[in-house]
């Protein structure tokens, strides 16, 4: 099923067409957008006008014929605080909607709020929870608290930055009269609903929408020195921020325009934009802002599926990493039993190995992720394919991971094979040094893990190692001699025995043929 998302929302508006699969899941087909800024408009006028109508059918006409070059099956339009808070909202909308066929249903701002929110939990780790997660549109911030079990609270404040920066900033850049005017209206909108958020107990601040992911990639740029080409997942501190802020209020906005990570369409905004975040994270007791990709318009999506095959969530609040991973290995037609296979292998050594290799709980996760995506860039070709693998890693929409975490797992999947990751490799040049000591630590398991599926027959029933002083040696069991795996395993333990200068010696233990079908029946029924 193909389904084609429209927000309308008060700064821009978002086109979002994606083909659905069965697990729930989709895959992004197209996206459009158009800034039109139908917020700017109604802060000043109090309703649409009709130069503003015109704009806002003719972008739907346009949106909607790149849908229907995606032979979309179901269109939904959802409009938010402009037409919500115009006078004339209700009549723009059915003149909109004889105008273009397309439907336009004028969300409350709870409503709103709540599809933010089953975005953003389908997009994020929500750990710690509960979170609270801020939407900052043109017209309006939306504001809700919840886990993966679902929201706890919801409501909408009239604190967009198009209304603020029309209403309360006077010049460019804006004074220290227009930003107190700003801090003071923003704390005396946050007074209204403060007492009631505060009483969920937020842990996480998660900021959705373009003004949040713009101000994270700027005060990110500043920090590492390059523009992240992804921020979902992306954490900025409070510090961080401030320091952006003050650049962002004595810049005029044709110099913020040029900030990295800054979109220029958006640059006069931005002063509303930190003035928001800075009250809020202070009201709050927030020190970090965690930011998500995906906002309404996914929502929308997922609120469709949700109409036609309910997707349950699991009380496992990572589950969202596994979900997105074996969706994209999917997607790859990755060879199944050999990668889960791999991934077996890879936990087992970890967990036998702890006393040298030093990770955590975080890293063997990561570690068994990696092994079940290490061979996907098979998909597009068998030679090369730890190239395309890592390709496919960074660029397969992975959710509920953070930059470094995609980057370490991009650079697992690049040399899974052989070689020493090298400074000319993009994901491993980003890395700072201990995340590259975890990567090596975990690739010289991952390749271990590897050649012990060698023949893709699933030979190998357990593998453990027992530690001494001077050395490891490496128990395996199966079927068999174990022969190639024998063989394999001589040229994959390099990168260990350089990283922990210990001798590794094998000893193979045979299974017998019970354990072993006990144990392909226990990989078939996994997930």
């Amino acid at each position: 099923m193909r389904i084609a998302a429209l927000d309308l929302g008060s700064n821009s508006f978002h086109l979002l067409v994606v083909e659905t699969r069965r697990d729930g899941s989709f895959i992004p087909l197209a996206r459009e957008k158009e800034m039109l800024r139908l917020g700017d408009v109604v802060a000043r006028e109090g309703r649409l006008t009709e130069e503003a109508i015109e704009a806002a059918i003719d972008t739907i006409r346009r949106l909607k014929t790149i849908a229907e070059v995606q032979h979309f099956d179901e269109i939904v339009a959802m409009a938010t605080a402009a037409m919500r808070q115009a006078a004339n909202g209700p009549e723009a909308a059915e003149r909109i909607e004889e105008a273009t066929g397309v439907a336009i249903e004028v969300v409350s701002g709870v409503r709103e709020a709540q599809l933010i929110f089953e975005a953003v939990r389908a997009s994020v780790l929500i750990d710690p929870s509960p979170a609270l997660c801020a939407d900052l549109g043109g017209g309006s911030l939306e504001l809700s608290v919840g886990d993966r079990f679902g929201l706890a609270y919801a409501t909408s404040l009239h604190l967009g930055v198009g209304r603020l920066t029309t209403e309360y900033v006077r010049t460019d850049p804006p004074t220290k009269k227009d930003r107190a005017r700003l801090r003071d209206q923003i704390s005396k909108s946050l007074d209204e609903v403060l007492e009631d958020i505060l009483a969920c107990g937020p842990k996480l601040l998660i900021g959705t929408s373009g003004t949040f992911c713009a101000l994270a990639r700027g005060a990110a740029a500043r920090r590492d020195g390059i523009v992240p080409p992804s921020v979902n997942q992306l954490t900025v501190t409070a510090r961080e921020l401030a320091a952006l802020a003050e650049i962002i209020y004595e810049l005029p906005s044709w110099e913020r325009a040029r900030l990295a990570g800054i979109e220029a369409r958006r640059a006069d905004l931005l002063p509303a934009g930190v003035a928001v975040t800075e009250v809020l994270m202070e009201r709050t007791g927030m020190r970090e802002l965690t930011v998500s990709e995906w906002g309404l318009r996914e929502g929308i999506i997922i609120s469709t599926i949700a109409k036609h095959d309910r997707v349950e969530f699991s009380n496992d609040p990572r589950a969202i990493r596994h979900a997105s991973v074996l969706s994209l290995c999917h997607r790859s037609r990755w060879p199944e039993t050999h990668s889960r296979q791999v991934a077996r292998l890879a936990v087992e050594l970890f967990d036998s190995t702890v006393a040298l290799h030093e990770l955590d709980s975080e890293d063997r996760e990561l570690l068994e992720l990696a092994a079940l995506l290490h061979d996907i860039g098979e998909h597009v070709s068998r030679d090369g394919h730890a190239r395309h693998s890592a390709y496919l890693i960074e660029n397969g929409d992975l959710r509920g991971f953070s930059p470094v975490e995609i980057q370490m797992l991009s650079c697992l999947g690049r040399y899974h094979v052989r070689g020493r990751p090298r400074e000319s490799f993009h994901a491993w040049e980003t890395l700072e040094r201990k995340d590259r000591d975890r990567v090596l630590r975990m690739l010289s398991l991952l390749r271990i893990a590897d050649g012990l599926d060698a023949g893709h027959d699933s030979v190998i029933g357990h593998v453990g190692a027992e530690l001494s002083g001077t050395s490891v040696e490496i128990v395996i069991s199966g079927r068999g001699d174990a022969e190639l795996e024998r063989w394999m395993l001589q040229r994959k333990v390099q990168l260990f025995q350089e990283l922990f200068e210990v001798p590794i010696s094998l000893e193979v233990v045979p299974t017998g043929p019970e354990e072993m079908q006990a144990l392909a029946s226990e990989e078939t029924g996994l997930a």
